[in-house]
């Protein structure tokens, strides 16, 4: 049997992680993504950072990939799917509270008045929300969300909110952990939403979730220590929010970025700043037929400034139409 010095070691261990990382590459990688352009600078911009004789390689640690959530990983109209089900719990605890009758924000959720609620923004809107959804144990907080998604159906497709993820992105996020990125959340909605469910359907666990928070205390009842949410935003992860987010919670400059919207175009901006080789990326709602086609005009998910600055800086903007030839799990 050959013995190998431990000199060549270093070396060796170098080659398995380039032939890994290579042999990943030649796999046949996102399959609900046609061949064409867009696929193809996803396919070399991961090449690039993982070749380590490359002058592009990224070692590991630094390969961060994030990633927004409502319109980026699954479907965010008619209404994004949390303030659907933080509608629910207001409504439930509306009679209560009689003063929300007069409330514009209440009033916009009730009659699911998108220009109404595009006016009043993100900040006022989960700010409501926090109030209506506060007052209970994170646990508690934490099964009602499970047992909404497990009984609530899109009005649409008639199918769970989970169905809802978008098969493309399931496979560009596997895809990215294969080569040895760590990817991550960064949405405007809040993490307490998303952390139940997030593993199942993206395989990003919890601590990789930033999200928008609200206040929670801890305090001793009958004996055991109890968190609860209170009626307060304690931070915004939407526009400006996400870059800070992401330094807060990750402490790391991401190489690669997705998002949907001109909520999600700081933390674009940000990304395609940093040093050394980056990969910007905006899903383009164009498929009314399979999906939703808008952008410049919504209320939900409005894709104007960010689709001028990626056009601007040659981001790549994916098509579902001609990019995806799959959508959701249940197309046929």
């Amino acid at each position: 049997m050959t013995r190998v010095s431990r000199a060549n070691i270093p070396i060796l261990f170098t080659l398995v992680l380039s032939y890994c990382a290579a042999a990943a590459a030649e796999s046949p990688a996102l399959p609900s993504w046609n061949d064409g352009d867009d696929k193809t600078r996803i396919v070399e911009f991961v090449r690039a950072v993982t070749d380590p004789r490359g002058r592009d390689f990224v070692a590991p640690g630094d390969r961060v990939a994030v990633f927004d959530n409502d319109g980026t990983l699954w479907a965010e109209q008619p209404l994004y799917f949390q303030y659907q089900f933080m509608l629910e719990q207001a409504k439930k605890a509306a009679p209560q509270h009689p003063e929300w009758k007069d409330d514009p924000v209440f009033q916009a959720l009730a009659a699911n008045d998108r220009t109404a609620l595009q006016k009043l923004g993100v900040k006022p809107v989960l700010e409501f929300l926090a109030v209506a959804n506060s007052g209970m144990t994170v646990s508690d907080y934490d099964r009602s969300i499970r047992n909404w998604l497990a009984t609530s159906k899109h009005p649409k497709f008639q199918h769970p909110y989970t169905d809802l993820v978008y098969v493309p992105m399931q496979e560009l996020l596997a895809y990215l952990r294969a080569n040895g990125f760590r990817t991550f959340i960064v949405s405007g909605g809040s993490a307490e939403f998303m952390r139940p469910w997030a593993e199942k359907a993206y395989g990003i666990s919890p601590e990789q979730v930033v999200g928008s928070q609200q206040e929670v205390t801890f305090e001793m009842k009958d004996g055991k220590p109890v968190l609860t949410r209170e009626a307060k935003l304690a931070f915004l992860d939407d526009g400006p929010g996400k870059p800070v987010g992401i330094y807060r919670h990750i402490g790391k400059h991401p190489i690669l970025a997705v998002g949907n919207s001109d909520g999600d175009l700081q933390m674009l901006q940000a990304t395609d700043a940093g040093d050394g080789r980056r990969l910007v990326l905006i899903v383009h709602h164009d498929d009314g037929e399979r999906e939703f086609a808008y952008d410049r005009e919504s209320q939900i998910g409005k894709l104007d400034k960010a689709l001028d600055e990626a056009q601007a800086r040659n981001w790549i903007v994916v098509s579902m139409k001609s990019d995806w030839n799959k959508v959701f799990a249940f197309d046929k």
